[in-house]
């Protein structure tokens, strides 16, 4: 997948989310927002879904650089990170911010997307 690192796990969906936590802390991120797909779509359309979960994940220092260098990047900020089950198996997902701020014609930011990749790349290999 161009636009994120994704893999399946191992591991149960719980253990998933919380070696995902850890992992992301491990490289300075926080998590902002925590989306359950799941109950969102049982509640909003009364549908049964599979277990999926969207964090929020931002690394203060980085997204503050961020910023600084392009104002606008807000409206891609903070990184995504996914974990879902599927055909009984667990995936954990989280975006290449290096592809995904590629379109932004500022070299600076690009310099610091690949710093948060990197990062999050480092997050993706301790799951």
């Amino acid at each position: 997948m161009s636009y994120g690192f994704i893999k399946e796990v191992d591991l149960s969906f719980s253990v998933a989310v919380l070696k995902t936590e850890e992992a992301l802390k491990k490289q300075g991120f926080s998590i902002l927002t925590r989306i359950d797909v799941q109950s969102k779509f049982r509640e909003k359309l009364n549908i049964d879904f599979p277990k999926y979960l969207i964090l929020g994940a931002c690394n203060a220092q980085l997204a503050y650089q961020a910023i600084k260098s392009e104002w606008n990047i807000g409206l891609l900020l903070p990184c995504n990170v996914i974990i879902y089950e599927k055909d009984k198996s667990v995936w954990v997902g989280i975006i290449k911010p290096a592809q995904a701020m590629s379109m932004i014609d500022n070299d600076e930011l690009r310099r610091h997307a690949r710093k948060v990749e990197d990062k999050l790349e480092q997050v993706f290999e301790n799951i």
